[in-house]
């Protein structure tokens, strides 16, 4: 009997020392994953072991308590205005590399379906001759709606020399020729750079009709 109870006030003891025992460790823990917070405020460098609420979207660095090493560093939240531009960016670089990738496709298939290599260059000129005639009809309506413009302007301004007011419908007009002039004038430079790079994309379709005629030399 007297065995027994010894066997229980033991195993009692060892229950309530084990929650004892293992606070330290979790303690410890604890210490170990702390961490220093350092941000701007005003100009100057602060540091922390919090986060204040007025700092969670500051630009800040992130220190182990235990090693003084940074663990992390945060850059500042974006405003709305630069998570809009940095949307368009991204949409803007997603659809370059999908125009990129299906230009790729389109020279292969360019490349893999004409017999020669005359019929390739004659298919290119056919783009580029195209892609001219656009320039040339594009700068013609540019010339026209400048002088449509040029002649709204000068009614105006003799409108303002003779002490009389410019009428709405005037000034209507003027407003819509001139969004419309640099309307047609930015579809003009996307013209231009697309006929500026007509001739490389020869080129490169040439280089690779002529890799892939050379890894294939019985077909053609």
């Amino acid at each position: 009997m007297n065995r027994l109870h010894t066997l229980l006030v033991s195993a009692l003891l060892l229950a309530l020392a084990t929650p004892l025992a293992a606070a330290p460790t979790k303690d410890k823990a604890k210490q170990t994953n702390k961490k220093l917070y350092c941000w701007n405020e005003g100009g100057q460098k602060v540091c922390g072991d919090a986060l204040p609420a007025h700092a969670i979207d500051s630009a800040r660095t992130e220190i182990s308590a235990r090693s003084g090493l940074t663990t992390r560093q945060v850059d500042r939240a974006l405003t709305a205005e630069e998570r809009v531009a940095a949307e368009q960016a991204a949409r803007a670089a997603r659809s370059a590399a999908m125009a990129e990738e299906a230009r790729k496709r389109r020279d292969h298939a360019m490349a893999e379906s004409y017999a020669t290599e005359q019929e390739l260059r004659d298919s290119f000129q056919e783009r580029i001759i195209l892609l001219d005639e656009t320039v040339k009809a594009s700068q013609l309506g540019i010339d026209g709606r400048r002088q449509t413009l040029l002649s709204l302007l000068r009614r105006a301004g003799e409108a303002e020399l003779g002490a009389k007011p410019v009428s709405k419908t005037l000034a209507d007009n003027i407003r819509h020729q001139h969004e419309e002039l640099m309307h047609q004038q930015d579809m003009l430079k996307q013209q231009l750079l697309e006929r500026s790079v007509a001739d490389d994309d020869l080129a490169a379709a040439l280089e690779r009709y002529h890799g892939m005629k050379a890894r294939r030399p019985n077909q053609g």
